[in-house]
């Protein structure tokens, strides 16, 4: 006699059911000679925390996560409120904008990724400053989405950071970090070292020194040590004159 598993699976407040042959451990000679089990699964649907001070765009996504089978667990109106919201819901993923209500909201991303390690971070913003995705891309988040784009987008970033599954390699964010880290071998002329490049071209793209140490793996202590050096070697004054130069020479 063949053993017969009926698998229900439940996926939020979905469920699906398969009581094909296919599921049984071996196939019965006679139709009726079956033992009926069933195993009930629980799918966790993938819950999001959105960070976002325009109900619509809100609501938007609450919409189109909900039809993908997402849960929108809640939403921080404020930067000031997403840490909390975080902590408190303990996401899989956060759909933040760059700034919210007039306050800078990656600022909140650094202590979030040690205090809960679990959540990836989705950037979905109408801000299409090159130094904001810079900033993302230092500071680990998965993807950078523009509000612009299609909302399919949006839910695969979603979905490919729950997964865990590595960013896309045309992903602004990839190219974005690509530029930053690219060694100096390929900058002739230049009076810098590798590294030296590397911090340049985090300045000039308007990161702060905690942002390119974490972007980089070093300390806010090195950077300055760097930036200091670059500004010798350059002979300029400041940051911005440093930023101007490498410029000119094309070296973002």
């Amino acid at each position: 006699m063949a053993s017969l598993f009926l698998v229900t699976v439940r996926i939020g407040g979905a469920i699906c059911q398969n009581g094909n042959s296919n599921l049984a451990l071996g196939e019965a000679k006679e139709p009726h000679a079956f033992i009926a089990c069933t195993t009930e699964i629980y799918i966790m649907p993938t819950k999001i925390v959105l960070a976002d001070d325009h109900p619509i765009v809100c609501e938007g996504i609450s919409r189109v996560a909900h039809e993908a089978g997402m849960e929108i667990a809640s939403v921080a109106t404020t930067a000031r409120d997403i840490g909390d919201t975080v902590k408190q819901y303990r996401p899989n993923v956060l759909v933040t904008e760059v700034r919210i209500a007039g306050h800078d909201a990656l600022k909140t991303l650094e202590p979030l990724q040690l205090e809960v390690p679990e959540c990836t971070v989705v950037v979905f913003s109408s801000f299409t400053n090159p130094t904001n995705i810079a900033r993302a891309a230092a500071l680990g988040c998965h993807e950078f989405i523009f509000k612009s784009a299609p909302v399919a987008d949006l839910i695969k970033a979603i979905q490919s950071a729950a997964s865990g599954e590595p960013t896309r390699p045309d992903s602004l964010l990839v190219t974005t970090k690509s530029r930053m880290k690219r060694s100096a071998q390929f900058d002739s002329g230049s009076p810098l070292t590798n590294r030296e490049t590397q911090v340049l071209r985090h300045v000039s793209m308007g990161l702060k020194n905690r942002e390119i140490g974490k972007s980089l793996g070093i300390s806010v202590e090195t950077v300055k040590e760097h930036v200091q050096n670059i500004l010798r070697k350059l002979n300029v004054n400041d940051r911005t004159q440093a930023a101007v130069w490498a410029i000119r020479q094309e070296f973002i």
